[in-house]
């Protein structure tokens, strides 16, 4: 039995329209998951340079810690050194592992508090610490600046609180 053209060609037809149907729904449904995968990695993309930050940042405090330990480690080991400036030295590097110990404690205390992350950096003129939080509310700002203020003997005009997106 041998089919009309007319036939075969509605059959054609048919079959290409729905063709044209099943890549239609195709090409929405993957559409729509590519959007929501896109609009998800942005979100762990902006999370990801976020701890990238935090962990530069600590991992270049401790090189920069590590090369004054290693420059006071050679006065104190030098045999042309004075005695002054061995003891100086020590005194230098007791005040590095102090503050070392106050940062520290207090990165803790401001990530207890809720903040993700946070780095905070203690010298001679006062305190700077940087949180993981895009806004701060005053009463988070007054909730650090407290905390500080207990460990340290820094006053609040000394520290410098800083949000960090």
């Amino acid at each position: 039995m041998k089919m009309k053209s007319k036939t075969k060609k509605i059959i054609v037809l048919s079959v290409m329209v729905l063709l044209l149907v099943a890549t239609g729904v195709l090409n929405f449904v993957l559409n729509d998951k590519l959007t929501s995968a896109t609009e998800s990695s942005k979100n762990a993309s902006n999370e990801n340079v976020t701890q990238t930050f935090f962990a530069a940042a600590k991992s270049d405090r401790e090189s920069t810690r590590e090369s004054e330990f290693l420059y006071l480690d050679a006065i104190v080991n030098s045999e042309t050194a004075t005695a002054s400036a061995k003891e100086s030295a020590e005194k230098q590097k007791a005040d590095i592992v102090s503050r070392m110990e106050q940062e520290l404690a207090l990165e803790t205390i401001v990530k207890a508090k809720g903040f993700g992350d946070a780095i905070v950096t203690i010298g001679d003129g006062g305190v700077s610490i940087v949180v993981g939080s895009g806004e701060l509310t005053a009463e988070q700002a007054n909730q650090i600046l407290a905390a500080v203020v207990a460990e340290t003997t820094f006053k609040a005009t000394d520290v410098k609180i800083i949000p960090y997106n």
